[in-house]
């Protein structure tokens, strides 16, 4: 007996992966344009970091050292540590915006969408979470370094991107992204809750009054950077003082901004915002971290050591092998057992690629690792080797990967691209409006008409060719 038609669409496997909305892709597309500017220079950063450590380690290290700011404020603070503090604050701010847009416009607003990439991050970080516990249990090594090898770097994943020239369709692209947003809220919860050792309550109290005020002249409408500057940099003056980390403070007033437009407004506060910030962000604050972050001196020895030190092993197999089958591991499990298929134009071996690349976890990676060994130099100088080792593992890898598929890539990339009736929209997004098709046809019809007077004018001179002498 055939099927009702009422079963069968109950029945209809739901699609992942497949194309955005038009406003979700414009908006992934502004937003990588920009982390991948931000990634090359935090390539660029990073290198010049180890380059400088190694070949004048000591002018790297007073420099890093050197300490600077108001010491009765608590801010007498070094260059290293403004940059972990400071600048991450305003990553973490802009991450805390980017997680509020997903939340009420984004791919997490739909609990049935969200699923998938929420499921498919947290097992991205449980399992090389759990790969670093059984190293060191197995290796006799330290717990202490669990959360390390948990965090993804969106902005080194696009440089590796860049740099290796593949493009990735704007459905893989939004998925990696939503994978970063949800890792950085995770991370940020990690570095609240597990980093934690004693608290001022009168500094903390001092920052959530400051947090409030925050809220409430967002809520009367107030404007002017010149009121909310100063008093962000309060907030984050007592966070710091309180004994949370001062990042914190970024990401409680990125989720305050409201992120979806208004009757008459064209971008919501938290889009007009992040566009302004997010440059900044990428393109100053996370690079400048990495400079000063990165430096570890690399030697014969300290390779062997990432190698062989259960910590330091556990850390890069946590990256290399922990993430890929995390992600790879949760997004197949979740299709399973919801019942959602993977978009025709996309394979797993897509999805592989994509987790696998998804194991470089650079700058949250690094801020940990110093939170984590915080009392034992040369392990944290060790970790930090071994995040940078995986990272390069997890991108050689990535890009084997991703080479494979990338014409099909390109041919993906290129569809959703193409605008023949050049009205700024791509054709792939008008397939099934009628104005479309008839802009077409008198596109096509005007072509014909050219041709035909070629045609026309071709044979005329052919005729007069082919006459007598």
């Amino acid at each position: 007996m055939a099927t009702p038609p009422s079963n069968r669409s109950s029945t209809t496997p739901r699609k992942f992966l497949g194309l955005l909305s038009l406003p979700e892709r414009n908006f992934v597309a502004d937003a990588l344009r920009t982390e991948t500017v931000g990634g090359v220079l935090l390539l660029i950063a990073a290198v010049a970091a180890l380059i400088w450590a190694n070949t004048l380690p000591h002018g790297y290290e007073a420099v890093s050292h050197h300490h600077f700011g108001p010491a009765a404020l608590g801010l007498d603070l070094s260059v290293e540590h403004w940059a972990a503090d400071g600048l991450l604050a305003i990553f973490f701010f802009v991450a805390g915006i980017e997680l509020k847009r997903e939340l009420v416009a984004g791919d997490l607003r739909d609990p049935k969408a969200a699923v998938l990439p929420v499921a498919a991050a947290v097992c991205g970080m449980a399992v090389p979470a759990i790969v670093y516990v059984l190293t060191n249990a197995l290796g006799d090594g330290s717990l202490q370094g669990w959360a390390v090898p948990t965090a993804t770097d969106i902005a080194f994943a696009l440089a590796v991107l860049a740099v290796i020239g593949t493009s990735l369709p704007s459905a893989l692209r939004a998925f990696l992204l939503t994978l970063a947003v949800v890792d950085d809220l995770f991370a940020i919860l990690i570095i609240a809750v597990f980093f934690t050792d004693s608290i001022n309550f009168a500094a903390l109290g001092g920052a959530v009054a400051g947090l409030v005020v925050f809220w409430l002249l967002l809520r009367w409408g107030v404007h002017g950077w010149y009121v909310y500057v100063p008093l962000a940099l309060v907030i984050w003056a007592l966070m710091y003082n309180s004994g949370i980390h001062a990042t914190i403070a970024g990401v409680a007033m990125g989720l305050m901004l409201r992120c979806h437009p208004l009757e008459g407004e064209e971008h919501s506060p938290g889009e007009h915002i992040e566009h302004l910030v997010r440059p900044v962000s990428a393109g100053i604050a996370v690079p400048l971290f990495a400079l000063f972050s990165a430096g570890v001196v690399i030697s014969g020895g300290a390779i062997h050591d990432v190698f062989t030190r259960p910590e330091t092993l556990g850390v890069l197999l946590g990256l290399v092998v922990g993430k890929a089958v995390g992600i790879f591991g949760g997004t197949w499990l979740t299709a399973r057992f919801t019942r959602a298929s993977l978009s025709d134009d996309l394979e797993w071996a897509d999805v592989a690629a994509v987790a696998t690349l998804a194991g470089i976890g650079f700058t949250v990676s690094l801020l940990i690792g110093e939170l984590a060994f915080e009392g034992s130099p040369s392990l944290t100088d060790e970790t930090k080797a071994a995040v940078l080792i995986g990272s390069f593992i997890a991108a050689v890898l990535a890009t084997v990967l991703l080479k494979i598929r990338n014409s099909k890539y390109r041919a993906l990339c290129e569809a959703e691209e193409r605008d023949d009736d050049l009205d700024g929209i791509p054709d792939i997004y008008e397939r099934d409006k009628p104005a479309y098709h008839l802009r077409m046809a008198a596109i096509y019809e005007r072509k014909a008409a050219e041709h035909r007077r070629i045609a026309q004018v071709a044979g005329g001179a052919s005729e007069r060719d082919d006459g007598p002498a």
